[in-house]
Parts: C-alpha cells; structure tokens; sequence
C-alpha cells in the first residue's frame, strides 16, 4: 500500500493530543487485546499479549531488553516485573513519557528518542520488542536494521503489527486502508510478505509467525463502547475530542471494526532472531 506522508513530529502530536482520550479508552496498554477462551477481561486481554511476546522472546532474567514504541511504559513495567529484564523504551510522546516516569519501576528507562535515531550501542541488547509501533515508522526497512544493529547475536525481535491483507481489493484500499493509515498517523501498513522481506533484508531470520486477527479484534468494538459512554458521560472529554487537531482518529474506530470483518486489515506476530556469529 502507498506511503502516506507522515513523519516522527506528527506521530509524536497525535498522541500528545490525543493523551487524555486514550488512557480513558485504552487504558496504561495503548495496544490490543489478545483472547484465548474469549471470557477474559479487557485487562487480562492486553496482559495477555505482552506476556505472549515475553514467552516468544524467551526473556531471562538480568537480561538488557528494548521496548520500541513503549507507549506508557506499562509493557515495559510488566515485563520487567514479571521476567526479571532491564528495559530501555523508546516514546515519541512527551505526554507518554511524563505519565511513565510517574508511575516508573525498578530497571525501566523510558526515553523520548526516535527509533531511527535511537543511538545505542552495537549488540547491546538481549532482546527487543515493537507492539504495534513499526506502522508508524517513515522508513520500515531502517527500523528493522537499527533492532538489527542493536541486539547481540542470538537476540530475537518480537513484532506485533497491523497488516494489510495481501492483495486488497480498490475499495478496500481506498475507504478502509488508507484512511486509517492517515487518521491514525501511519506512513505504510505492511503485508506479512512485506515485514519477512524487510526482515530478512536486515538480517534476520524469521523463526515464527502467527496471525492473531481474529483474537484481537474484539479489541476495537469495546474500545467503540467505552468511547461512545466516555463522550456522553464526561464533558471535558467530549470538548477534548471535538476540538483535537487529530480528533480523525477517533473516526477510524468503526473503519477499524470493518477492516477486521472484512479481512482487509490482519494483526501478525513475527519472532525474528539475529543469527550467532561463528569463528572462521
């Protein structure tokens, strides 16, 4: 699917804008759900993911970990917390930032730093995860070779991504895609095909992939409830939404909806791992 022109400042905007509407409707963890038996809570659904992502990368502990697009901190909290790993995240947010740093824990480092700019250290990392951040990257193929470049060999890169089917149709692409792509500030939205090549491209082999649509899209109908009870209830949030400069997002919460039932939108989990070096 075309690019559409976004950079790192309008992504940082959106969210700085749009603060107070996501911790009412996301909550800490501004990414989706992930069901099993269907009767978890929403609570339990986000903490399911990231303790998905914690088993795929097989997290030990005193390991030096990366959260690429930490949002509030909360999947960096967890994991630390639960896993025994020192996490660095990385937040174009300042707002993001600032509500982590309140609620900070021990051997978490939350960042306002671009990814593609990230400068740490060659093979300084153990691990590495991206839940739901590399669709807002300009240039995908550079955030693949900086998790590259940063992790040690042997270091897996978990990424939970957005997807576009492979092959939409015109319709599809034209009222569902890319609108999305433009309210939610993403530059692309990849196909599966697309992430393994850029992967691979940077060096990684793919060691696993999972398409988890149909478990996480019950994400955006509750996200919708609670919008629609929170801009009835809560007037500072009503005035907040309709006067936002990026209140399009909260449009897309019904085109996302259709986008999973319709298949044109799919949400993968890719375990990418840095081959080890060996001696000549």
């Amino acid at each position: 699917m075309p690019d559409i022109s976004q950079d790192a400042e309008a992504v940082a905007d959106h969210y700085d804008d749009l603060d107070p509407i996501y911790r009412n409707v996301w909550g800490d963890h501004v990414h989706h759900g992930l069901w099993t038996t269907g009767s978890e809570t929403p609570s339990e659904a986000v903490e399911a993911l990231v303790d998905t992502v914690g088993d795929r990368l097989g997290l030990m502990p005193g390991q030096e970990c990366v959260d690429i697009g930490c949002g509030y901190g909360s999947t960096a909290r967890r994991l630390a917390m639960t896993r025994g790993v020192r996490v660095t995240g990385f937040t174009l947010s300042a707002e993001q930032a600032d509500y982590a740093a309140a609620h900070s824990v021990q051997g978490v480092d939350i960042l306002v730093r671009d990814w593609l700019a990230n400068n740490l250290s060659d093979s300084s990392a153990d691990a590495a995860w991206a839940i739901e951040s590399s669709e807002h990257m300009v240039d995908k193929p550079r955030f693949f070779a900086e998790a590259h470049r940063v992790l040690a060999p042997g270091g897996r890169l978990v990424v939970c991504a957005w997807l576009a089917e492979t092959g939409p149709s015109r319709w599809k692409v034209r009222h569902l895609l890319e609108p999305i792509c433009r309210e939610g500030r993403l530059p692309s939205m990849g196909t599966r095909e697309e992430y393994e090549a850029m992967a691979t491209g940077a060096g990684f082999a793919v060691t696993g992939y999972e398409d988890v649509s149909s478990r996480v899209a019950r994400t955006w109908p509750i996200c919708a409830g609670r919008l629609v009870k929170t801009l009835l209830t809560d007037r500072g949030t009503r005035r907040l939404a309709l006067g936002a400069r990026n209140r399009g997002a909260i449009l897309s919460i019904p085109r996302l909806i259709l986008a999973y039932r319709t298949g044109a939108m799919r949400y993968g989990i890719f375990t990418l791992t840095k081959a080890v070096e060996t001696a000549i």
